[in-house]
Order: structure tokens, then C-alpha cells, then sequence
């Protein structure tokens, strides 16, 4: 086996590009299964044809229709009937189930630097470690798909009311999610507008009163 991986190497006739190898390395594939989906990842015409698969990467039939079926079944390849240039049907490979792992991965990882970043920032803003059921909350909030600044900005909130418990700040957020507040730009405008408002509204209250306190009789 590991002869037949060196062979194929060596024959120049397969790229292997990393998130090949990671996808590869996160769904535990079979040398096998790393070998069928490297040589769709490099082929332009992914036209199903078992018996090339097979004889490129020096596999009998069985086993390459094998590693094929297992990649099926893990979601990373599938096939789709395609009509070529003289309306005739083909099946080709489809490689979408390997992209979206990939995305999904990339997603993660992002995922995961925004959760270490928030934290930091909560940290800093409070000036202490958070405890763990602190951190939990956080998670909860981004798990929900609360935005990561529409947090941080309930937590200047809260500090800025000289208020800095975990409650205080999650109904900050809960009342900002039922005005249907994304970001903070959001946020500022509501407040902005709030401000006209009310300013309108004295306003409106000095004429009335005004109008209240003349003397009609002098007139």
C-alpha cells in the first residue's frame, strides 16, 4: 500500500492541496478514499469512469468503486447527470460535499477567534477573569446568533451605568434583539431618533403651556 501511495506521488500525476489533507485528516479517510478524491480534485473532466480511476491510481475495479461508494456515504462526493455539447447524458462528480467541509472549517475557525477575542474584551472591560458560567453566557449569546458587537456594546452599556453583572447586560441584549437591533449603528440611530423626539415633544409642551398661560383677558 504505502508503495502504491509512493508511486503515485512520484508520478506527478496528482496535486495534493491542503485542505485536501485536512478535510482527509477530519473525516479519517482511507489511504484508498485520499487517493479517489485527489485524482477528482485534479481532473477537469469528472466524468464517472471507474475503470480510469483505477487504473491512474493502480487500484483493481473493486477497490476504487469501494473508496468511491465510502466517500458517497461520508457526503464529500455525489453524482449528478450532466448533458454534454451533443445532448447526450453524463455522470460527473460532483466535489460540492468536500468545498462545504472546507467552509465549514474555515467558518469554525473563524468562529473560534471571535469567541477568544470577545472574551478578551470582556475581560479588559471588567478588569477580572470571567468565571465559567460567564462564559457559557457569552457562548449562549453567539450560539443564538446575536452579533459579537451588539454585545460588546451591552457591555459599555452596562459599565457606562456603572453596572457590570451578567444580567443587567443580558437584558440589555434581549431588549435590543426585540427592537430587532443587528449592530450598533442600529442602536445609535434608535437613540438618536429617541432624542429628536423627545425634543419635539418639550417643545410642543412650551407652546402648549404658553398658550395656557396668556393672559386673554389683557388681550
Amino acid at each position: 500500500m504505502k508503495e502504491q501511495f509512493y508511486k503515485v506521488l512520484t508520478s506527478k500525476k496528482l496535486v495534493i492541496n491542503d485542505y485536501l489533507i485536512k478535510v482527509s485528516l477530519e473525516n479519517k479517510l482511507s489511504l484508498n478514499e485520499f487517493l479517489v478524491l485527489a485524482y477528482f480534485d485534479n481532473s477537469f473532466n469528472k466524468v464517472f469512469e471507474i475503470e480510469l480511476v483505477s487504473n491512474s491510481l493502480g487500484l483493481n475495479t473493486n477497490e476504487a468503486m469501494e473508496a468511491f461508494n465510502s466517500l458517497m456515504m461520508k457526503g464529500l462526493v455525489s453524482l449528478e447527470s450532466v448533458k454534454d455539447v451533443e445532448s447526450r447524458y453524463n455522470e460527473v462528480v460532483s466535489l460540492d460535499g468536500v468545498y462545504k467541509s472546507v467552509l465549514k472549517t474555515m467558518n469554525d475557525d473563524v468562529k473560534k477567534e471571535t469567541e477568544t477575542d470577545i472574551f478578551r474584551s470582556f475581560e479588559s472591560e471588567l478588569g477580572r477573569t470571567m468565571s465559567p458560567m460567564e462564559l457559557e453566557i457569552i457562548n449562549g449569546w453567539l450560539d443564538i446568533g446575536i452579533n459579537e458587537e451588539i454585545i460588546l456594546g451591552a457591555l459599555r452599556e452596562a459599565i457606562y451605568n456603572g453596572v457590570s453583572n451578567f444580567r443587567y447586560i443580558d437584558k440589555i441584549i434581549d431588549t435590543w434583539s426585540k427592537k430587532g437591533f443587528k449592530t450598533m449603528d442600529d442602536v445609535n440611530n434608535y437613540l438618536k431618533n429617541r432624542k429628536e423626539e423627545k425634543g419635539k415633544d418639550k417643545e410642543i409642551s412650551k407652546k402648549e403651556q404658553e398658550i395656557l398661560d396668556y393672559d386673554w383677558l389683557d388681550e
